[in-house]
């Protein structure tokens, strides 16, 4: 074994993943929301249902994934990019972002688009995203 802990990291795209280590995601992101507790079957969806889904491992454990809906032909949103916090600022999340771009750009994917949270700007202005002038976020108001 290397004295690098993160020499066993591997990204990769899957189309499954424990509901556990998702939560385990989603929670340290602190995108977990109380109601997930009782209706959290749609982490057996997002992970097969995604055009695109990364996830970072070391060893057999997932700390960190990333996500695109598409219908990869001609656009893409990345959503989900989450690296457990014990992880973060190693590159991983990079890592992640680059293998979306690139499975994206297999399928003839030309526009991929996110939502960065505040603070991230500059994470992904380094992987050559820009800020959309003249364009504003939207999201439908639940009743």
């Amino acid at each position: 074994m290397s004295d690098n802990p993160l020499s066993e990291l591997s990204i990769k795209t899957i189309k499954e993943a424990s509901k556990q280590e998702l939560t385990l995601l989603y929670k340290d992101a602190g995108w977990w929301k109380s109601s997930y507790d009782s209706q959290s079957e749609f982490l057996e969806y997002i992970v097969k249902d995604s055009a695109v889904f990364v996830g970072a491992f070391l060893g057999k454990n997932l700390i960190g994934m990333g996500r695109a809906l598409s219908d990869l032909a001609s656009d893409a949103y990345i959503q989900d990019v989450a690296v457990l916090k014990k992880f973060r600022g190693k590159g991983i999340g990079k890592k992640i972002i680059e293998t979306l771009l690139e499975k994206l750009k297999e399928n003839g994917v030309d526009w991929i688009g996110l939502i960065a949270q505040p603070g991230t700007t500059s994470f992904y202005t380094e992987l050559g995203f820009e800020l959309l002038e003249d364009h504003v976020p939207l999201k439908y108001k639940d009743s």
